[in-house]
């Protein structure tokens, strides 16, 4: 039996499948709820995170391997509370839940988030970093809420690993897939679609859902002997003027074509926080988000290619994938919206 947290989510979603596909028996936990689509044959469990009793029962003496895709991923000031909230302590109650059925192997979901943000050795011939699954955490600087929560989730499953727990760790850089149009990345794809006319300036770094899920799989389940490891999962990086312009060509939309000046995000993100404060409403961009990217970084993957033997497809590969999946499902396809 595996056992899955966050399998309504992108990655948890296809995880389903994969694991079903494998013929294992999934048991799986969820708020909301499940969508028609979901895999079939998985035992659903309805129930919340924080929940340290029902993790208990749901880790049965035949469950072997517990994978924990659940987490928030949120740049609004108004979510910092819930970030620690979901992201750390519910990481702590499935490492504890975990500690207490002896031999179970965990497999947990972190992000690139969690490396920290690069401050220096950025060679001066590209002007780009390339970050590796040994960065640190610099304790002294200011990190994003979401970064900070991820990155104190995985001291959690570090704490169980020193207690003797089987675990690793996989941190995926943005995630692309078909999934719901107002959730997670798949919201860069929905952004496309619309045909906004705005984007900011940086490089963004892609791994499609599909390969996350493959390198889990190959990670917790084929290769039991490797414990205490993190591994980046990326395929590549590219200016997100690129990415808008290759989605919008296979969803046959117009690309953004304005690039918004950094003193001008700057601006913006301001104005949005004053509006967030003054109506209670959710800001549309934040100062996180307005920064993201202006750091050229590159994550490399090649210790997980060298653990797994797997590749990564093509970005163009993925991101035809993705609009033929999403154009084909007319219940999924959101209004058309230019701005």
């Amino acid at each position: 039996m595996i056992f899955v947290t966050g399998g309504t989510g992108l990655i948890g979603s296809f995880l389903l499948r994969a694991l079903r596909a494998r013929g294992l028996a999934v048991r799986a936990l969820h708020r909301g709820a499940v969508p028609a689509n979901a895999a079939a044959g998985v035992e659903w469990l309805a129930g919340d995170l924080l929940d340290t009793e029902l993790l208990r029962e749901a880790l049965t003496p035949d469950v072997t391997h517990v994978f924990h895709c659940a987490g928030l991923v949120s740049y609004a000031p108004q979510d910092e509370d819930l970030l620690l909230a979901v992201n750390v302590q519910g990481t702590a109650a499935v490492v504890d839940a975990c500690l207490e059925r002896p031999g179970i192997r965990l497999a947990h979901v972190s992000s690139v988030a969690a490396l920290g943000r690069p401050t220096a050795g950025i060679p001066a011939a590209s002007g780009v970093l390339t970050v590796t699954e040994t960065a640190t955490w610099d304790l002294g600087a200011a990190h994003p809420a979401y970064a900070t929560s991820k990155y104190l989730g995985e001291l959690e499953v570090w704490r169980g690993v020193a207690e003797g727990l089987s675990a690793v760790v996989v941190n995926p850089s943005v995630v692309l897939g078909p999934g719901d149009w107002h959730r997670s990345s798949t919201r860069l794809l929905r952004y496309a679609y619309q045909q906004h006319r705005f984007y900011t300036r940086g490089l963004v770094n892609f791994v499609d859902v599909r390969d996350v899920v493959a390198q889990l799989l190959a990670l917790a389940l084929d290769r039991p002997a490797l414990s205490g490891e993190r591994y980046i999962l990326s395929a590549e990086a590219l200016p997100l003027a690129d990415f808008f312009r290759q989605v919008a060509a296979v969803m046959r939309r117009r690309p953004p074509t304005v690039a918004v000046p950094n003193w001008a995000a700057e601006i913006i993100w301001r104005l949005e926080h004053a509006r967030a404060v003054l109506t209670g409403a959710r800001p549309l961009i934040t100062k996180d988000t307005a920064r993201a990217g202006r750091q050229p970084v590159v994550y490399a993957h090649a210790k997980v290619q060298s653990a797994t033997g797997l590749g990564f497809r093509p970005l163009a590969d993925t991101m035809a994938w993705c609009a033929s999946e999403l154009m084909a499902n007319p219940t999924l396809a959101p209004a058309v919206v230019v701005s």
